[in-house]
C-alpha cells in the first residue's frame, strides 16, 4: 500500500540525551504542531534531522534514537557539526532566511555554505529514496530543502512529488541577486506541486521563473520539457479543535489548580480591573518588528497618556538562533528597550512592559491567549504568522481584539482584525487605542467570522487540500493524445524504419536539432550534428528534409555540400538535393515596406527585441526581453498586425518568443506534401517544435510518425523531452541497417 513520505529539516520530535539517557518529547514548532494530526492520522512516515550531530550522540544510543523516532513513524537522518554549521546555521539562516524575508543586509553568499547545503540537501533526498517504493506521494517541507525536490527528480522520475515553501517568496528584483538563484528555482521545480501560504508569494515564484530561467507560465502552471508544474496558494490552518478545547478545559479547572502565570495575571485583573493587557509573542527575529512594536507602544503611551497605568504590554519573546550576531543584537537592543520603557513610565504599582525571554509550555501559552484582551502581531514580514490565528481559536466568548500587520500572511485570510502596517507607529497606536475601546459586541461579531473560517480551513483541512491537488497534477500531466517516447516504442520506431523499403524524415531545426539561442545567427549545427544528418542521409532508400523558418541563406550556407533537401522560410523556397534554391510558392514581398516601419517601432519600445527580414516574410524576436513585457508587447503586435493585414493575403505566425508575419498561403505540411507527391514512401517520420510545425503534422498521411519536441498541446502522436532526446533518437536511427 502507497505510503506519504513527509521530509523536513526537522522531526516533529525534540530528543534530548541527559546524564546518558534519552528524552523525546513532541517538538512545539509550527510545522510539527500544524501537521502532527496529518501525520498521526495518516499512512505516513516523517524524514527529518534528530536536532543532535553525529558528534553528540553516544554510540550506545544510536540505535535507541531510530528506535524511538520510528515508534512515532520518524526517519532519523544524521549529520555532524561541520555539516550543519554550513547547511543550517549557514546558508539557510544567513543567506535564504534574509533574503526571502528582505533583509538584504544581513545576507551572507559564503560558498562553502553553499557547498554544504548542496551536500546536505543530497543526503535528505537519499533518504528520501531510500524509504520511497512505487506509488508513494513526497511531501517535501521548507526553506531549508530547496534543492531536495529535483534530487529526488532526477532518481525516480515518476515520483509523486510537492514542496511547500512556509516563508515568503521575494519579489524577482530581490530573489535575483542570490548567486544561485537558477540552481535553487530548478531544485524547486522537481516537484509536481508547488504550494506558497499565499498569492503573493506565487507570483513572485512564478516572475522569477519566467525571468530567470525563460520558462514558459502561463496561469499557474510552468511548462517543463517534459512535464507541467503546478504552483498555488494554499494558506496554512492551526488544530483549532486542539486550541478550542484547551481554552475551554483553561476555564474549568479550579484555582488551586492554575499555573503560576495565570496566578499572576488574575492577581493583576483583580487588583485593576479595569486594565487591559496587549499579548505579544514571537520567536526573536529580526523579520519579527519587535523592536518597532514596542516603539509603537512607547509612542502609544505618549500620545495618549491617560492610559498610563491601565495597559500593560505582555511580552514571550522565544529564544532563537542565539549564535547568529543579529540575533545577538537584536536581544541587546531589546533587553535595552525594555528597560529604558519601564524606567521611563513605571510606577509603584504599575510597569508598562512585561517581559518574558523564554520558551513556554503549552498550558502557559493557553493561560497568555485566554488572559490578554489584546494581540499585538506586527511582523515586518512573516509568511503566515500562526499565533495570530491560535489567538482567535481560545477566544471561546468571541470578546478579544487582534492587531496584525498587513506583511503576514494570515492578514489575508483575517481581515476582520486590524489590519496595520508595522512602520506607521501613528497606526499601531491609533489600533491600540480602537481595540481598547471596542465594544464587546463589535469584538464578538468580528471574532465570529474568524473563528468560523479558521475552524473549517483549519490544518487537517489545508493537508487534505494540498494533497488533492498533488493528486490532480498527475491526473492533469498532459491531457494530450502525443505519448512520451519510452525504450518500447523507440523500439517499434527503429523496427518500422529498419522493415521500410522507402524513408523520408522530415525535420526542423531550431528548437529541434539544436536549442535556442538569443541571436539566432548563433544557433549555427556543430560538427556531430552534421554528421550525424550525413550519415543518415546517405542511408540507402532514406531522404532527409531540413524544413525550417529559417531564410535561405543561412539554411544553404551552414548545410552546402550535404546530401538533404532544404526547405526554407515555412515553404516559399526549396533546393533539391544538388539542386540549386527556387520558388516552391507563388509569393509577394511588396507588403514589407508598409509593415517594416511598425514592427521597427516594436523594436524602439521593447529593449532586447530585434527585426529579421527575410525574402518574403518578417521575424520580431523577443527571447532577449522581459519575460513579461516581451509577452505583452507580442500581444499587442500581433493585434496591430491581423488588423494592418486583414484581406492582404498574409498571416501571423506566433512561434517560439518571436512573431512573424508572411503569406498564409505557405505553411509547412503544403510543402511537405509537394515532397511527397507522386512517391510512395512506407516509413514517413517528422519531428518539430512549435506550432508551425502543427500544419506539417496534420498534413501528413495518418501513418507517419509524427514527434513534438517539449510537453506541449499537439496533433503529433508522440514526444520528447528536449534537443538532447532528439540527436539520441536519430543516433539510433543513423545506425539501423
Amino acid at each position: 500500500m502507497s505510503k506519504t513520505i513527509i521530509l523536513s529539516n526537522r522531526l516533529p520530535l525534540q530528543i534530548n540525551i541527559t546524564k546518558g539517557k534519552l528524552q523525546v518529547t513532541p517538538s512545539v514548532g509550527g510545522l510539527a504542531t500544524g501537521l502532527k494530526s496529518f501525520h498521526r492520522e495518516g499512512d505516513s512516515i516523517w524524514i527529518g534531522w534528530s536536532g543532535l550531530t553525529e558528534e553528540e550522540i553516544p554510540e550506545n544510543l544510536r540505535a535507541e534514537i531510530k528506535t524511538k523516532a520510528r515508534e512515532d513513524a520518524c526517519i532519523t537522518v544524521n549529520f555532524t557539526a561541520e555539516e550543519m554549521d554550513g547547511f543550517y546555521y549557514g546558508f539557510s539562516n544567513r543567506s535564504i532566511w534574509p533574503l526571502f524575508h528582505y533583509f538584504t543586509e544581513y545576507t551572507e553568499w559564503e560558498s562553502w555554505q553553499w557547498d554544504m547545503y548542496k551536500k546536505v540537501n543530497q543526503k535528505y533526498a537519499n533518504s528520501v529514496i531510500e524509504h520511497y517504493t512505487e506509488g508513494d506521494k513526497i511531501w517535501v517541507h521548507d526553506y531549508q530543502l530547496l534543492l531536495v525536490p529535483n534530487m529526488i527528480r532526477e532518481q525516480r522520475p515518476n515520483a509523486t512529488i510537492g514542496f511547500f515553501n512556509h516563508i515568503p517568496f521575494p519579489s524577482y528584483e530581490v530573489f535575483r541577486t542570490m548567486p544561485w538563484r537558477e540552481d535553487i528555482l530548478n531544485g524547486m521545480l522537481g516537484a509536481d506541486l508547488i504550494g506558497f501560504h499565499t498569492y503573493d508569494y506565487q507570483r513572485h515564484f512564478l516572475s522569477s521563473v519566467r525571468r530567470i530561467l525563460r520558462r514558459h507560465v502561463e496561469f499557474n502552471e510552468v511548462t517543463l520539457s517534459n512535464r507541467v508544474v503546478k504552483v498555488d496558494s494554499f494558506p496554512m490552518g492551526i488544530d483549532y479543535d486542539k486550541f478550542e478545547q484547551a481554552a475551554l478545559k483553561h476555564f474549568e479547572i479550579s484555582e488551586d489548580q492554575e499555573t503560576e502565570l495565570q496566578q499572576r495575571l488574575n492577581f493583576h485583573r483583580k487588583k485593576s480591573p479595569d486594565s487591559q493587557l496587549i499579548l505579544s509573542i514571537d520567536r526573536l527575529d529580526y523579520t519579527k518588528g519587535i523592536a518597532n512594536r514596542i516603539r509603537a507602544f512607547e509612542y502609544f503611551l505618549e500620545k495618549y497618556p491617560e492610559y498610563l497605568g491601565k495597559v500593560r504590554l505582555v511580552m514571550l519573546a522565544v529564544p532563537s538562533r542565539s549564535d547568529v550576531p543579529q540575533y545577538q543584537l537584536l536581544k541587546k537592543e531589546i533587553d535595552e528597550l525594555v528597560g529604558r520603557i519601564n524606567g521611563k513610565f513605571a510606577t509603584v504599582s504599575w510597569i508598562p512592559i512585561w517581559y518574558f525571554f523564554r520558551s513556554m509550555p503549552f498550558e502557559n501559552l493557553i493561560d497568555l491567549y485566554t488572559s490578554c484582551n489584546v494581540a499585538l502581531l506586527t511582523p515586518i514580514r512573516d509568511g503566515m504568522n500562526l499565533v495570530a490565528k491560535e489567538y482567535i481559536a481560545t477566544r471561546t466568548d468571541q470578546t478579544g481584539v487582534l492587531i496584525l500587520s498587513e506583511m503576514a500572511g494570515a492578514s489575508e485570510e483575517m481581515n476582520e482584525a486590524l489590519i496595520i502596517n508595522p512602520n506607521n507607529f501613528e497606526q499601531i497606536a491609533d489600533s491600540i487605542l480602537q481595540a481598547i475601546k471596542m465594544p464587546k459586541e463589535e469584538q464578538m461579531r468580528r471574532n465570529t467570522l474568524l473563528q468560523k473560517r479558521l475552524k473549517r480551513y483549519n490544518v487537517v483541512r489545508w493537508a487534505n487540500d494540498f494533497m488533492k491537488a498533488l493528486d490532480k497534477t498527475k491526473e492533469n500531466q498532459p491531457a494530450f493524445k502525443a505519448l512520451h517516447i519510452s525504450q518500447e516504442i523507440q523500439e517499434k520506431i527503429l523496427t518500422r524504419y529498419k522493415n521500410a523499403n522507402n524513408r523520408i524524415l522530415f525535420l526542423d531545426y531550431d528548437g529541434t536539432l539544436v536549442g535556442f539561442e538569443d541571436k539566432p545567427n548563433l544557433a549555427k549545427p556543430d560538427e556531430e550534428l552534421l554528421d550525424l544528418i550525413n550519415t543518415i542521409s546517405k542511408i540507402k532508400n532514406t531522404k532527409v528534409v531540413l524544413i525550417s523558418g529559417r531564410d535561405k541563406e543561412t539554411l544553404g550556407t551552414w548545410w552546402k555540400g550535404l546530401p538533404v533537401e532544404l526547405i526554407a522560410e515555412h515553404g516559399v523556397w526549396v533546393r533539391k538535393t544538388g539542386k540549386n534554391w527556387q520558388l516552391n510558392e507563388k509569393v509577394h514581398n511588396n507588403w514589407m515596406i508598409n509593415v517594416r516601419p511598425v514592427m521597427e517601432t516594436f523594436c524602439d519600445r521593447t529593449p532586447g527585441t530585434f527585426l529579421e527580414e527575410k525574402n518574403y516574410s518578417l521575424a520580431w524576436h523577443y527571447r532577449k526581453a522581459d519575460p513579461e513585457l516581451g509577452e505583452i508587447r507580442a500581444n499587442e503586435l500581433s493585434n496591430v498586425l491581423k488588423e494592418l493585414i486583414s484581406n492582404h493575403g498574409l498571416s501571423v505566425l506566433e512561434g517560439n518568443k518571436v512573431l512573424e508575419i508572411k503569406s498564409s498561403g505557405v505553411n509547412k505540411g503544403k510543402a511537405a506534401g509537394k515532397v511527397l507527391l507522386n512517391k510512395n514512401y512506407d516509413f514517413i517520420f517528422a519531428i518539430g517544435h512549435d506550432w508551425t510545425d502543427e500544419f506539417l503534422f496534420q498534413d501528413l498521411p495518418e501513418n507517419a510518425i509524427t514527434i513534438k519536441v517539449g510537453v506541449k498541446k499537439t496533433t503529433a502522436s508522440y514526444y520528447v523531452e528536449d534537443t538532447n532526446k532528439v540527436r539520441d533518437l536519430l543516433l539510433q536511427i543513423s545506425r539501423v541497417h
